[in-house]
């Protein structure tokens, strides 16, 4: 009988503020929406930057007729140029491969890589990226001593760190997860706010059978119980329709991202599904605990 009562109380506060539980369930589901979406760039980030530690190489391009870099002075570089260079590089204590990758080899493997791209390809000719040593490196902090060493060298035109791009790349998209977690975080200010006002008022609608409970001995578990169920039911809503967000954001987002753009390894169902129960959980959490702390204030009145 107690349940069946705790289960009326709440299907009757719900009901009764129908247009605020909906408004609070949409505020909860945006909010855990761009919780969760913070979370998936977090693991998309980290998932990457794994994948990418040990593949991450230093790019030296050598000299060829197209560059504008003035020490190479509009020549190709020469076969005994290349030659020391490798040796010299093969001899560094900070490499531990080094790679040698022709114009032909770097257009062939350029068109590989940007198949889905035909406009950018057809864009680019061969001879327009030029030959390059490929240089792996023991520790990816140990760049600038293997940059310093050669880029003043005869026939090499640029050098090249991958790990610099990945950084001002990764750079943006935790500008993003920042930014996601902001606006989540004002989204979970205004669920309290919520939280608070509809709870509020179903008490304040339903404070005649309160008082007769008071009146009969029951205990303030029993009488706090329907309302925070309430606010734990629209938080779980919340939640579910959050989970479909986030579904539809790895879609839309994150495997677009990692299909389009070469750098991003892909994010597994696992990570998705994790950040999915920590964000209902969280969501149906904010909203018993808001529930709670108002109710302790005002049925005490």
């Amino acid at each position: 009988m107690r349940v069946q009562f705790v289960l009326q109380e709440i299907w009757i506060g719900l009901r009764r503020n129908l247009t605020m539980t909906i408004s609070l369930i949409i505020t909860v589901a945006i909010a855990m929406a761009l919780f969760g979406t913070g979370l998936l760039i977090r693991a998309e980030v980290s998932s990457s930057k794994s994948y990418w530690q040990d593949k991450i190489e230093v790019s030296i391009f050598l000299c060829a007729k197209t560059s504008s870099n003035s020490a190479c002075q509009g020549k190709d570089v020469t076969e005994d140029q290349r030659k020391q260079l490798e040796q010299q590089l093969k001899g560094m204590s900070e490499v531990s491969e080094v790679t040698y990758e022709s114009r032909q080899e770097a257009y062939q493997r350029f068109k590989e890589r940007y198949a889905g791209s035909p406009g950018f390809v057809e864009s680019t000719r061969e001879g327009d990226i030029p030959d390059s040593f490929r240089v792996k490196l023991k520790n990816a902090e140990e760049y600038k001593a293997v940059a310093e060493a050669v880029k003043s060298r005869p026939g090499v035109d640029t050098v090249i760190n991958e790990q610099e791009i990945l950084d001002r790349f990764f750079g943006i998209l935790n500008a993003l997860q920042w930014g996601a977690l902001v606006i989540a975080l004002i989204q979970v200010v205004a669920s309290v706010l919520l939280v608070g006002n509809t709870v509020r008022l179903s008490a304040f609608n339903r404070r005649r059978e309160t008082g007769i409970m008071r009146l009969v001995g029951a205990s303030n578990t029993y009488i706090q119980l329907p309302f925070i169920l309430e606010g734990a039911i629209a938080g779980l809503i919340g939640g579910l329709f959050a989970s479909i967000m986030l579904v539809a954001s790895k879609f839309l987002l994150i495997d677009k991202l990692a299909s389009e753009i070469q750098l991003i390894a892909k994010l597994g169902w696992g990570q998705v599904l994790s950040v999915i129960v920590v964000s209902i959980c969280f969501g149906v959490l904010l909203c018993a605990i808001a529930s709670f702390m108002t109710l302790r204030r005002y049925l005490k009145i």
